[in-house]
């Protein structure tokens, strides 16, 4: 029995021409659903030159023949039953084959198999021509998509140009790429296991091999899969797209998809009528996209998907606003009213930026589905990770641990998809533990042109999905010009996404009847595209020929059709001229219910206290200080840091990790769940946070001592990200819109390295709530402080920040006292703050989710101030009653006799401690006043006007250790003097203007460091300057 199982292994070579031994692991084969449990052990003993058909490819097919011989020796052909009984009858390689009219017996001599060498030639031709049609079918899986007829106009092979795979049948000609001719054509071939073109048969003649071949992979569908390193999920594939006739739809699809196409078609027709000098960036040349992302959400519903997040660019979002969201149709055809007022709330933005939620039953389904368009900038792609983070938020908030009732579909440009590198951060978050959305639908909208550039010059890669096979995506190249390609497609995508959970691309290939836009001329640059797109043949009128040809739908009825859309519009235009003025919260795109009152203004206009009590405070502190898990070994480095956190909560003193640790856990526990993101924050990038302990003795296995505060707390998140700003923050951001109930942070490695995510912070944080009245809680922590640690890790570039705040600094704000702090908060853009003590870190962390109403937290956070003696708090600091101190002012002998004071320095940050130390060598704290504004926006100038008004007689200096053109000077000067009605200059102590952010050399950073110290302290430096 040995014998038999070894014949093949024995005849397989490894490598040609050598010879070698080798053994294999024992395995489990299955064989039409039967579990085989024989464990074939490898000789490598026959030479190539024995058996001249076997190679590294056929030797698979020999295999499979012999394993199916195993099972049931009538399952193969004749000739190979001969061959494996001579084989194991003791014929050695070469000797085995005998023609079936001579086959005697079961068990031939070894002397009569070797006198029976040579009898039966065609036996080798067979073999090789069974592995000919393999290789052939394989060609075709592989490379099918290159000949398939994808682009509507004819032309890709002029932007894409390169010669057909010289291994697919394009003529009969390539037949002897496999050693076979026409006359092979007709001849039958057993089919491989790895294909489906036979439906129920298991063998073809060659010619319908290669018919059945082209229809699966080069008609109006195109599909690249075989990169995929899943046997199961590739034979799924297959099974869709080679099955003979799987590609039929009813005749009621068939008139959904036409009524669709005609709403899709005559949308962007009654715009271009009504407002043909408008920028509208419309649909023409892809109308198939509203049917194809009606069918995705359609099969999603089927499949239990309840909400739907998806991203877009500006091109179609009109079109998908009316057709998919189903937004009223009167709502947007105001947004060409040039007469119309601006917006209730916000500044606003252009109509083709907007998003949308809306709930909504699906007539297909008949099932409640929610979908919400995020609204987005022109900025292409930026919206991806932050669709993506909210669709990881709703997936989390409602318990849905594998996708199955929440999912995303985003939308991209050709140029786009290829071009900007945030498509590829996000797609590497597809399949993180504390990321993956388990799986997302993307339809690339390919023009085959970006604005004016070709393919040729905006990419080196054959397609604009190449981007989707790093995380083994399978792509489905469609021509947009076959609805129901493109329909079959799509059904399949939401298939795959429903049994996977992996990511899917779709490919759809079209052109772009306009411009850019409606008003620019895209003649200048591609004349002959656009020759030929002016002779193109409306998708719709193709479609709707074809349909009346079928006899699947009359004229009659496909004019009725268009003229009872064509009405629908002129009715929601005859409304829109009765509105008068932009309301932008009815394109809110996450709504917060319950939150707000009615009319979306903050349930009240108070900041209750951010302390805890004692016991509290005890509670959090000793859980820090713990490991609350048995038998768990921690590394020795780490005890000696709990040992010192629990000794400080004995002393009621806290550091800056356990300030944060007191703020993360009392929110826990008051229900409000945490997410912390970022590189290595798990640790901390500075080796200080410790919010993941791991086992030294057994692998993988981690405690987390947040998720341990109390039994019914809220679940702390924290993960450590990939190596990506951009991508990493957007999606927290994201996170962020879904639930105002919940403290979202993301903390950078450094503070200087947000700068790679400056299109998240510029475009969506800063702007967010004045474009789109979405206001947003995130935090974002970045690492700041002058250390001598060179130009890189040292400015968070406070001065960008404090830019972009949208506060008068010439205006002092008319506020009432009680209302100051809560009514600057409310009225600015982002919060920004450098606190200097742990207490201050805690409560703004604890006022973000306690205040009425949500503003994005920009903290600038410290580095050294981390294990600083003096930058520590008391519990007092922390108990109830207490709140976050927007400036901090001098308690020391200064107070005694203020008119005695000669100077006060603000400040803000760490130079706070070198000054403080600088003012005490000198013996000056009598005369020196240090206040500490711990929160820069909004500028807190009642508490400013109190310090200047209680030292009237001290020149006024603000003090950094940035440098001047950099930092909070330009920010802070003009807001001092505002503060002080004009009456006293403000000098300066610091850096001086510098391109760089900082030195790289030490002794340098040293000697900075002493001369602004200096001059803050020499009450002469400013003596006889203006």
């Amino acid at each position: 029995m040995h014998r038999i199982r070894t014949t093949v292994v024995r005849l397989r070579p490894i490598a040609a021409p050598q010879t070698a031994k080798s053994q294999s692991q024992a395995r489990l084969a299955t064989v039409g659903g039967a579990l085989r449990t024989f464990q074939p052990m490898r000789s490598y003993t026959a030479s190539v030159s024995a058996e001249p058909f076997l190679n590294g490819t056929s030797s698979n097919y020999v295999e499979e023949m012999y394993y199916a011989w195993l099972e049931n020796p009538r399952s193969v052909h004749k000739s190979w039953d001969i061959f494996f009984r001579n084989a194991n009858a003791g014929a050695p390689p070469g000797a085995a084959y005998q023609s079936p009219p001579r086959l005697g017996g079961a068990a031939l001599g070894l002397a009569n198999a070797q006198a029976m060498v040579g009898v039966q030639p065609n036996v080798e031709k067979l073999v090789e021509d069974h592995l000919a049609v393999q290789s052939l079918v394989r060609a075709y899986q592989i490379r099918g998509h290159h000949v398939a007829q994808l682009d509507p106009l004819g032309i890709m092979a002029a932007i894409d140009p390169g010669p057909p795979p010289s291994d697919i049948i394009t003529s009969n000609d390539k037949l002897e790429f496999y050693g076979l001719d026409e006359s092979d054509l007709d001849k039958v071939f057993r089919l491989p296991t790895t294909t489906f073109i036979g439906g129920s048969e298991s063998t073809l003649p060659l010619r319908e091999i290669i018919q059945r071949l082209e229809m699966a992979y080069c008609q109006s569908i195109g599909v690249e899969f075989m990169f995929i390193n899943d046997l199961e999920q590739c034979q799924w594939i297959r099974q869709k797209f080679e099955r003979p006739g799987i590609m039929q739809f009813t005749l009621e699809e068939k008139r959904t998809l036409l009524a669709r196409m005609v709403r899709s078609t005559r949308f962007e027709e009654f715009l271009q009528r009504k407002w043909s000098s408008e920028k509208r960036f419309g649909l023409e040349g892809c109308e198939s996209l509203i049917p194809a992302l009606k069918t995705i959400i359609d099969k999603s519903s089927m499949n239990g998907v309840e909400s739907i997040i998806m991203g877009m660019p500006h091109r179609g979002r009109l079109n998908v606003l009316a057709n998919v969201i189903r937004k009223e149709l009167d709502q947007i055809f105001c947004q060409f009213d040039s007469k119309l007022e601006a917006a209730d709330e916000g500044s606003g933005d252009v109509k083709y930026h907007l998003g949308m939620w809306h709930r909504r039953i699906n007539r297909v389904t008949d099932r409640n589905i929610t979908l919400s368009l995020m609204a987005n900038p022109s900025h292409l792609e930026a919206v991806d990770p932050v669709v993506q983070g909210k669709t990881k938020a709703e997936q989390f908030y409602c318990g849905d641990t594998e996708g199955n009732r929440v999912m995303s579909i985003l939308l991209h440009g050709d140029a786009a998809f290829a071009g900007q590198g945030v498509v590829y951060e996000t797609f590497h978050l597809s399949d993180l533990p504390s990321y993956t959305t388990h799986g997302t639908i993307h339809v690339v909208v390919n023009n085959q042109i970006g604005f004016t550039t070709d393919p040729r010059v905006a990419r080196s890669s054959s397609y604009p999905t190449d981007v989707a096979k790093v995380v083994n995506a399978p792509i489905f190249h469609v021509n947009a010009d076959d609805p129901e390609a493109v329909m079959y497609v799509c059904n399949v995508a939401a298939e795959w996404r429903a049994t996977f959970h992996k990511d899917v691309v779709v490919d759809l290939v079209c052109y772009r009847r306009n411009g850019h836009n409606e008003m620019d001329e895209p003649m200048f640059t591609q004349p002959l595209m656009y020759k030929q797109i002016k002779k193109q043949k409306g998708v719709l009128q193709k479609y709707a020929e074809k349909l009346i040809a079928e006899g699947a739908v009359t004229r009659q009825e496909y004019e009725e059709e268009i003229a009872k859309y064509d009405k629908i519009c002129e009715e929601a235009h005859a409304r829109s001229k009765d509105e008068k003025i932009l309301h932008i919260k009815h394109w809110l795109d996450s709504p917060w219910p319950g939150f707000f009152n009615m009319d979306g203004q903050p349930k009240s206009m108070t900041s209750p206290s951010t302390g805890l009590t004692e016991e509290e405070l005890g509670h959090i502190g000793h859980i820090a200080s713990s490991v609350p898990v048995e038998d768990f070994t921690i590394h020795g480095g780490l005890s000696r840091i709990l040992k010192s956190r629990a000794a400080m909560v004995g002393q009621r003193v806290c550091d800056w990790a356990l300030g944060e640790y007191m703020a993360f856990g009392s929110l826990l526990k008051e229900g409000t769940h945490i997410r912390l993101s970022g590189q290595d924050v798990e640790r901390g990038t500075f080796s200080h946070r410790h919010h993941v302990l791991h086992d030294q003795n057994v692998d993988k296995r981690i405690c987390i001592p947040m998720n341990h505060i109390a039994p019914n707390q809220a679940p702390y998140t924290v993960c450590n990200s990939s190596l990506s700003e951009y991508g990493v923050l957007g999606f927290e951001l994201g996170f962020a819109m879904a639930s105002p109930n919940a403290l979202v942070l993301w903390e950078a490695q450094f503070g200087d390295f947000h700068n790679t995510a400056q299109c998240i912070i510029d475009q969506f944080i800063c702007p967010g709530q004045a474009k789109w009245v979405r206001q947003n809680g995130i935090v974002l922590l970045l690492p700041h402080g002058m250390e001598g640690m060179g130009p890189e890790h040292s400015s968070a570039r406070p001065e960008r920040f404090l830019q972009m705040c949208n506060e008068d600094p010439d205006a002092y704000p008319k506020f009432s006292a009680e209302e100051f702090a809560v009514r600057q908060l409310y009225d600015c853009n982002w919060i920004i703050v450098n606190c200097s003590t742990p207490a201050n870190y805690f409560h703004v962390l604890r006022r973000q989710i306690l205040q009425p109403f949500r503003k994005p937290l920009i903290v600038f956070t410290p580095k050294s101030l981390l294990r600083h003696p003096d930058a520590k708090s008391n519990f007092d600091d922390m108990l109830t009653g207490t709140h976050f101190q927007r400036l901090i002012p001098d308690s020391g002998p200064v107070c005694e006799k203020p008119d005695g004071v000669k100077r006060i320095v603000f400040c803000t940050g760490k130079v706070y401690y070198e000054l403080t130390r600088e003012r005490k060598n000198r013996g000056m704290d009598n005369t020196v006043a240090i206040a500490r504004i711990e929160q820069l926006s909004p500028f807190p100038f009642d508490q400013v006007k109190v310090e200047t008004d209680r030292y009237p007689n001290a020149d006024l200096v603000w003090c950094q250790e940035e440098h001047k053109n950099q930092g909070y000077y330009d920010y802070v000067k003009p807001r001092l003097r505002t503060t002080v009605d004009r009456t006293r200059p403000v000098w300066y102590a610091g850096r001086g203007p510098a391109a760089a952010p900082a030195t790289g050399n030490k002794a340098a950073h040293l000697v900075e460091l002493q001369r602004f110290l200096d001059t803050a302290f020499n009450l002469d430096a400013f003596t006889g300057q203006s």
